[in-house]
């Protein structure tokens, strides 16, 4: 499980739980302004038809024969009038519904008539025109009945629907609280057990590391995120662990190799120092001895303090310009003096490889290869070392017949201090040299590929990018070597 997906359900589902909370309290808010609407229209309904029937029994005791008609009963019976208007426009602004709107139509058809019937008996005795008046003004007060019924109704429906609402939005309200409450605990609970757990743990066991216990290690447990993690701290603990381990090696394989060379220089000095006689074929072959025994520890120390300059940041070139052929020749001349049993052999073209490099550099690289070449093959096999031209690039390659690299060995061949089962045991060595002369090449802006089969032999290729200032247009046979080119 994610943890990443975890928070994002998790706050998804708290920001749907909002959403919904707000939805539904504005749902509510609305709902309850429209009631409140309602209510109100129904209570002014009610209002309104009660004000017309006691206009209507205003207008009706002001007929009755049985008063005393004042004066100016004119102007009371056209304020009543007047009023019983108003009232019914108000009530036709206040009837929203169809059912009350009707019931308002038939309210006004039956006061318009009792209207009517009032001015067709004026004229008429007093008991005469109240016994005619009676049953229209019945039937008006009937109608404005029925219009109040309805308001009340009609209120009272309102206010069952709103009870209910409020009843529905107490229980969502519970709800949404309690899903809040329980999503939240159950968050927390899966944070505490998969999250905080894996990662006290992994805290431990990174402190159990850092204070000397290197065979800690973390427990991969918990959401995805915190695996990976602990995985990785597992592995560079191994990383760790197995460094510490070719380091020991290395140095059992360094104090090893130094002391071959050192026993051979305390034999070789303790026959100097005898005092007894030692015939001239002696002492050259002894003197031999020693000057390789001492190139060989001058070269174990010098990619040793080169693997250490580079590792700590101060490894400096020293750029010039110089032709390619040079360097690889001085290279090729130096083994071939040396009395090698190998058929070493050197390819160059007829026109100048410019570099900008640190020459001494390139020459140590190229001493490298020659001289692992020339310790994984036979003594009577072919070595050759090819200068060309490749587009914009100078190619340096070693070409052997000798024992060969597994593809399984190739992915750790430059690795520090990392050296073959073949190699191991074909030539003593503290597996510098190789790792050492990629990083020069890289620091030239080149690269080293290889090529190899186990028993058939190994290509080595150098590529550097060549120096263009001087350069002349290649050729289209300058690419790979010619057979001009001159071989020695």
């Amino acid at each position: 499980m994610s943890l990443n997906r975890v928070m994002t359900a998790a706050v998804a589902m708290l920001a749907a739980l909002s959403v919904a909370g707000a939805a539904s309290l504005i749902l509510l808010t609305t709902f309850l302004h429209r009631t409140t609407e309602s209510m109100g229209s129904s209570v002014e309904g009610v209002r309104l038809a009660e004000a017309l029937q006691v206009d209507l029994l205003s207008l009706f005791r002001l007929s009755d024969s049985l008063l005393r008609i004042p004066a100016d009963s004119s102007r009371s019976f056209e304020a009543i009038e007047s009023n019983l208007r108003l009232h019914l426009d108000e009530a036709r602004h206040n009837a929203w519904s169809p059912e009350e709107q009707a019931l308002l139509a038939e309210a006004e058809r039956t006061i318009s008539g009792y209207l009517l019937a009032r001015e067709s008996v004026a004229q008429l005795p007093p008991e005469q025109a109240a016994r005619q008046l009676g049953p229209r003004l019945e039937v008006a007060l009937a109608a404005l009945d029925r219009l109040v019924a309805f308001n009340v109704n009609e209120a009272r429906t309102i206010q069952l629907q709103a009870d209910r609402w409020d009843q529905l939005a107490n229980i969502g309200g519970i709800c949404v609280a309690a899903l809040l409450v329980l999503g939240g605990g159950a968050l927390l609970w899966w944070l505490r057990h998969s999250v905080f757990r894996p990662l006290l743990d992994m805290s431990r066991a990174m402190r159990r590391f850092g204070a000397g216990r290197k065979r800690t290690r973390a427990p991969e447990a918990g959401p995805l995120e915190l695996r990976d993690m602990a995985r990785t701290f597992n592995e560079m603990a191994n990383s760790l662990a197995r460094q510490q381990e070719e380091q020991l090696t290395f140095l059992a394989g360094v104090a090893h190799d130094l002391r071959n060379p050192l026993s051979a220089l305390k034999m070789s000095a303790a026959l100097v120092t005898s005092g007894r006689p030692i015939p001239e074929e002696r002492m050259q072959k002894t003197m031999a001895l020693v000057r390789r025994q001492v190139a060989r520890l001058d070269r174990m120390v010098g990619d040793l303090l080169d693997a250490t300059s580079i590792e700590a940041g101060r490894f400096e070139l020293s750029l010039e310009e110089r032709d390619a052929r040079e360097l690889a020749t001085s290279v090729v001349e130096l083994y071939q003096a040396g009395g090698s049993s190998h058929d070493l052999r050197l390819q160059v073209p007829e026109e100048p490889v410019l570099l900008s490099c640190d020459a001494m550099r390139v020459e140590q690289v190229l001493h490298n290869l020659v001289s692992n070449a020339l310790k994984y093959s036979q003594g009577s096999s072919r070595v050759d070392v090819i200068v060309a031209r490749e587009g914009e690039e100078a190619v340096l390659s070693v070409v052997d017949r000798g024992i060969g690299i597994s593809n399984e060995e190739l992915r750790t061949l430059f690795t520090p201090f990392r050296r073959t089962g073949p190699a191991r045991d074909k030539a003593p060595g503290v597996g510098l040299g190789l790792s050492v002369a990629r990083r020069i090449v890289e620091a030239h802006g080149g690269r080293i590929e290889v090529e190899s089969r186990p028993g058939v032999g190994s290509t080595f290729r150098v590529r550097l990018p060549r120096a263009h200032a001087a350069v002349q247009p290649a050729r289209p046979g300058d690419a790979t070597p010619s057979p001009a080119d001159t071989v020695h």
